[in-house]
């Protein structure tokens, strides 16, 4: 019977605040671990990943019989799913993206249960005792007869077609559907490891086991030639330098802020400043490189990252940088949002050797450390 799973990867993560698919765990995403597990597996004929339209095309950077859309329910990804399914799959296997670490074992044991019985899903005892609270009574479960359900879901295809057809209400796993429909399913055993990442605390579990926080570091480079225009003014991280010979430029010409910037941006493999502030675009004439250094930023927190440190060194005969290089400090500092400690500003020159020496200008380089949060 051919195989085919299906790994879900289109929820938007509400209870986690982020895209957790998104974070990292060791060295791979949360999604890249669930697809990777079955992928890899010797009796999965092939994988289906379901997205969402903001993440499909990073889903897209791996193989796959089909890279296809989801929806708001879950059942809305899994008939996408069964849809995408090739006319000769059997079975198909739902997996959730947020579950990482699934077991090949755990698979193989769903595999050959839906093989015999239809439809089988992997879980695990309830280690905890369970209260209900209903209709303001107060009663004990009995644990012994609870299970956790967990992914994957193994249904043969013709069953979980006839149940997404029919259903006329919102359920939340495929063996529910099959069931409502009065098929009869099969438990088998799952794994303790095969958690899914629901809460940040679950990723600081992942983590413990699998690999700390991926943490990055990004390089930036800028040099810019002094202006003849003496209406213009010097600024120099974020600071300006009244009475100094200005840097030319289509900003502000910050060089130090334009290094930093870049290197923010490399970090994360995101471009450089050239990319997204285009020096022949009006609106960023004379703009304030600020304004930079807080978009590459912003972008970074958005995907998770949080700034270690920002090392910024300048290169200048002229003007003397170090006496506002505390100035400079707090100004980068309260514009990213952190602490003036993980700011590092130094000045050195060139010792009159080239262009730099000969005060035709001045450059600056930067290392940003980012981690995930």
């Amino acid at each position: 019977m051919k195989v085919i799973a299906a790994i879900l990867a289109a929820g938007r993560g509400t209870r986690f605040g982020r895209d957790k698919l998104a974070v990292s765990v060791g060295d791979r995403q949360v999604w890249r671990w669930s697809y990777e597990a079955f992928a890899n597996h010797p009796e999965v004929d092939g994988v289906i990943l379901v997205g969402r339209p903001d993440n499909l095309e990073t889903l897209q950077s791996v193989p796959a019989l089909r890279h296809v859309l989801g929806g708001e329910r879950r059942q809305d990804s899994t008939l996408a799913a069964v849809q995408a399914c090739p006319d000769d799959a059997e079975i198909l296997l739902v997996h959730d993206g947020a579950r990482p670490y699934v077991d090949a074992d755990t698979i193989s044991r769903v595999i050959a249960a839906t093989r015999s019985h239809g439809a089988a899903a992997a879980c695990v005892p309830v280690v905890d005792s369970i209260t209900s609270v209903g209709d303001g009574k107060v009663s004990s479960l009995d644990r012994s007869t609870l299970r956790a359900m967990q992914t994957p879901q193994g249904v043969q295809i013709d069953w979980l077609r006839e149940a997404l057809s029919t259903a006329t209400s919102e359920f939340t796993d495929e063996l529910s559907m099959v069931q409502s429909l009065g098929y009869q399913v099969q438990l088998v055993e799952g794994s303790p490891e095969n958690f899914k990442v629901t809460h940040a605390s679950d990723v600081l579990r992942a983590r413990a086991a699998y690999g700390g926080p991926l943490t990055r570091t990004g390089f930036g480079y800028d040099v810019h030639r002094f202006s003849p225009d003496p209406s213009r003014t010097l600024m120099l991280g974020g600071v300006a330098f009244p009475g100094a010979t200005a840097l030319d430029g289509h900003s502000d010409a910050d060089v130090l802020l334009h290094a930093a910037t870049d290197a923010i941006l490399g970090a994360r493999a995101d471009g450089d400043i050239g990319v997204h502030f285009v020096n022949t675009d009006p609106r960023w004439k004379g703009a304030p490189s600020i304004k930079f250094l807080e978009f590459a930023y912003d972008r970074a927190k958005a995907a998770g990252y949080t700034l270690v440190n920002l090392d910024i060194a300048v290169v200048a005969e002229k003007p003397k940088i170090m006496p506002k290089a505390e100035e400079m400090r707090q100004t980068i500092a309260a514009a990213l949002g952190v602490s003036n400690s993980q700011i590092s500003i130094k000045a050195t020159t060139n010792e009159g050797m080239g262009a730099i020496g000969r005060a035709e200008g001045i450059a600056a380089w930067a290392v940003a450390t980012i981690r995930e949060a």
